[in-house]
């Protein structure tokens, strides 16, 4: 059985594999060239956390490829709490094909997985987002071609999108750099993690933005503040006051740079509404991709055998 929770568990070659599926099927769609490979199939799509693109992308996905996708949010019965994580594995294994998990400890994705009998998407955890980052690269591609050698900058945290990215940067061969302040930057076991998981990855922290843009191919910011933090607001507003990404950031980058976002934006915070809507940003077709990117990872998923239930 097969699962899309950590990009650690996919190698390069099954990357690069994705990304090319996702392309073609977008070129496909756009041709009016329609195939339904998931006719019959049952997506299942469990939220903790509220969400726009997570949502509205995969449910238009599954529609795209043929099948159906059923919503349950946190009151419909949280998992954990009315009963075990174990028991809503195996109960839901019962009735849908594939499940997305949007919650906010990856302990959840990982319990599931292993007493489920169907394949489990991570659609958002506390510790990575791989949808997102497979939807960005596949943006990188549209935009500069081969992305080999290329440098993408987050200007931010050591958040669930920063530590995707740098692992998936790692596997098609860009560098990563992390612009951090002091206390922000990646922790010890990741960076072990991710050295022994991808020996040759270009992953590197600077605290200073202007210096970690210099050489940037694509700027990426996300909000100061995520779901969970909320405590946390003040504090983090004040660390991260010095690395809201601007219209005189940009300009220190090549004039060819992209910036990025995952979504939602706080405009005037991590980023001045003059980027995000200016002409160097692509995150509305980033946005767009994160449905083409999780077409090919269900398709994957539910084909060639590899969505067989355990006997």
């Amino acid at each position: 059985m097969r699962h899309f929770i950590d990009l650690y568990d996919w190698s390069a070659n099954e990357i690069a594999e994705l990304l090319a599926d996702a392309r073609q099927m977008k070129n496909d769609w756009a041709k009016g060239v329609r195939p339904l490979p998931l006719a019959g199939r049952i997506l299942g799509l469990v939220f903790e956390k509220p969400s726009l693109r997570t949502r509205v992308s995969f449910e238009s996905a599954m529609a795209h490829l043929g099948g159906q996708s059923i919503f349950l949010s946190a009151t419909d019965g949280p998992i954990g709490k009315r009963e075990s994580v174990s028991d809503f594995a195996r109960t839901l294994s019962q009735f849908i094909d594939v499940v997305v998990l949007r919650v906010f400890s990856q302990k959840t994705v990982e319990m599931f997985a292993e007493h489920g009998d169907i394949p489990v998407i991570n659609g958002l955890s506390d510790l990575s987002h791989p949808c997102q980052a497979l939807g960005d690269i596949l943006t990188l591609q549209e935009v500069f071609g081969d992305v080999k050698g290329r440098t993408l900058v987050f200007v931010g945290d050591c958040n669930n999108v920063s530590r995707s990215l740098a692992l998936i940067c790692a596997k098609v061969g860009m560098k990563f750099v992390l612009a951090a302040p002091k206390g922000y930057g990646f922790d010890n076991e990741f960076l072990h993690s991710l050295a022994v998981a991808e020996p040759n990855n270009h992953t590197v922290e600077i605290t200073d933005p202007s210096e970690a843009v210099r050489q940037a191919d694509a700027v990426y910011s996300d909000v100061f503040t995520s779901m969970g933090q909320e405590a946390e607001t003040q504090k983090r507003m004040a660390a991260f006051k010095d690395y809201q990404v601007t219209q005189r950031l940009m300009a220190l980058a090549p004039a060819h740079a992209k910036y990025m976002h995952c979504l939602p934006a706080h405009r005037g915070e991590e980023v001045q509404a003059e980027v995000i809507d200016g002409p160097q940003s692509v995150v509305f077709p980033q946005a767009g991709n994160r449905m083409h990117g999780q077409k090919a990872v269900l398709k994957r998923l539910l084909t060639a055998g590899m969505g067989t239930r355990r006997v």
